[in-house]
């Protein structure tokens, strides 16, 4: 039994022969330590994303099965073109004010990969919307990436070691991260019919290249949306407008993946996700990934609890124990055989490895993992 087989299997509730190991990737700055301890090659601390043949040769050095995030687009989802991402201003303190391909203007710390301070937003009113936003929102057939899409279809899906997902792009997220949480607060209040109209054209248009890539290649393992639309105390924006502005279009989108047989549909949003679960699930999500522990502790169990078997899970490891010491592993472990037995939830690091997690433990926790009882 491969990988792939193994994780299909688990998330459908069938046997396995093993617990696959599974991770989210790093923050860059933990693989430059990794480099500089003599842990792993200087050449495998920079240029690794999700899935990429250095993320390979550090599954291979640590232990690990896979990578969860081996997720392809294979269209042009967002923004086109992109805003250019330039420095409007060096400050004082060392900060950098940028705009980004968002067209937001953010403060960064030059060497850093931390989430940047959101300092100044554009889309203020319609006339921005009009003439900087919705001329990006347009379908054309040069989105959607052709070559790579017929490269997936040409592949002897037998010979994949992993699962693929196919990126659904995001609802709502991306949107939040164009307004800023500040801009978003505003248009709340001050234009919500703009606010509609901007999330309808965002999802039709996401629709339609979901739709177009499909038509090429469908022999993905899952679907996934990122959207990252809460925090630590719960929701950014109230569930009853989210379900407004969002519920048909989740629904939409996921019944498309599903008449193309896709039946594993995801869904990345950190923070507290308990009062948006209900648009998510019963519009077609039943995949939990990550699933954060933060401040506040295990949510999948209780969704299991509140949703039944449908309910699916790949997370909820706490990589903060990474820090500490092996009786912390050890604990998570113990709390992850609790999940897995709860069955269709395959135990994973709830975000990416951040700077300070050691070396050794991780190891380990790669080599335990896979001895989880199912």
């Amino acid at each position: 039994m491969n990988n792939r087989e193994r994780a299909m299997n688990i998330l459908h509730y069938k046997k396995a022969d093993r617990m696959p190991a599974v991770h989210f990737g790093y923050w860059d700055e933990l693989l430059v330590e990794w480099a500089e301890q003599g842990h792993i090659p200087k050449e495998l601390s920079f240029q690794v994303y999700d899935g990429s043949e250095k993320d390979r040769e550090l599954d291979k050095l640590i232990g690990w099965d896979f990578n969860w995030f081996t997720v392809r687009a294979g269209a042009n989802f967002g923004l086109s073109p992109r805003f250019e991402t330039k420095v409007i201003e060096e400050l004082p303190d060392g900060f950098l004010r940028i705009q980004n391909g968002d067209g937001l203007i953010e403060r960064v710390k030059p060497g850093t990969s931390s989430i940047p301070a959101e300092d100044d937003y554009q889309l203020k009113d319609r006339e921005a919307y009009e003439k900087l936003y919705l001329p990006k929102l347009q379908w054309s057939e040069d989105r959607i990436d052709r070559k790579a899409l017929e490269w997936m279809k040409n592949q002897e899906d037998a010979k994949r070691d992993y699962p693929l997902g196919l990126h659904l792009g995001s609802v709502f997220g991306d949107i939040r991260n164009m307004l800023s949480v500040v801009g978003m607060s505003y248009l709340m209040c001050d234009d919500y019919d703009l606010l509609v109209e901007f999330v309808d054209a965002y999802a039709n248009l996401q629709f339609k290249a979901a739709e177009e890539a499909l038509k090429i290649y469908s022999g993905f393992d899952f679907a996934h949306y990122w959207e990252d639309i809460c925090f630590k105390n719960g929701p950014l924006l109230s569930p009853v407008m989210f379900e407004e502005l969002c519920a048909k279009h989740y629904k939409k989108r996921n019944e498309l993946v599903r008449d193309y047989g896709i039946d594993i549909i995801s869904l990345d949003c950190d923070g507290v996700t308990e009062a948006l679960l209900p648009v998510w699930f019963e519009n077609g999500v039943n995949t939990m990934f990550p699933i954060e522990v933060g401040t506040w502790g295990d949510q999948f169990a209780p969704a299991r609890a509140r949703y039944g078997k449908g309910m699916l899970g790949v997370g909820a490891m706490d990589k903060t124990a990474f820090r500490k010491d092996k009786a912390a592993v050890d604990a998570e472990l113990a709390r992850m055989q609790k999940l897995a037995e709860l069955g269709g939830f395959i135990p994973c690091p709830d975000h990416r490895l951040m700077p300070g997690s050691k070396f050794e433990l991780v190891k380990y926790y790669a080599q335990e993992i896979k001895k989880i009882k199912l």
